[in-house]
């Protein structure tokens, strides 16, 4: 009767340890599907009041097509563009980020990137100062 129950017992945790086994191997395909050129993009020193671009780019790496579903600015001072089409497996995409060079001295501003091919949202940023 004993090894019975712990022939039970061993099938249970057998079957258990199964079961999340493809989840977690699921989620490393998910998020591997992206290769950012750069997340963080120093611009140096810019001239005051002249609105400047900062691009990001990224390439799908996986196997079925990135949609970026939203793209936004840490503030008010910082326009955002992105691709809108989907990008293929082995193209390239871009985000830009137009930042108004309003203020003189030293910034960092952050972009959010939302897309398909990642879980949670990618956090870019950008730095420079404002001459």
């Amino acid at each position: 009767m004993k090894s019975i129950k712990i022939a039970l017992l061993a099938s249970v945790l057998g079957l258990m340890s199964f079961t999340v086994l493809p989840s977690v191997t699921k989620t490393a395909i998910v998020t591997s599907a992206i290769a950012w050129k750069s997340e963080t993009i120093d611009i140096g020193e810019i001239p005051q009041s002249k609105p400047k671009d900062i691009l990001f780019e990224f390439k799908n790496t996986g196997k079925t097509d990135v949609v970026i579903s939203s793209v936004k600015a840490s503030c008010g001072c910082t326009a955002t563009d992105y691709t809108k089409t989907p990008i293929k497996p082995g193209e390239t995409a871009k985000v830009t980020a137009t930042y108004n060079a309003a203020n003189k001295g030293a910034f960092t501003k952050t972009v959010t990137v939302t897309t398909s091919a990642e879980e949670a949202p990618k956090v870019l940023s950008f730095k420079g100062t404002v001459i």
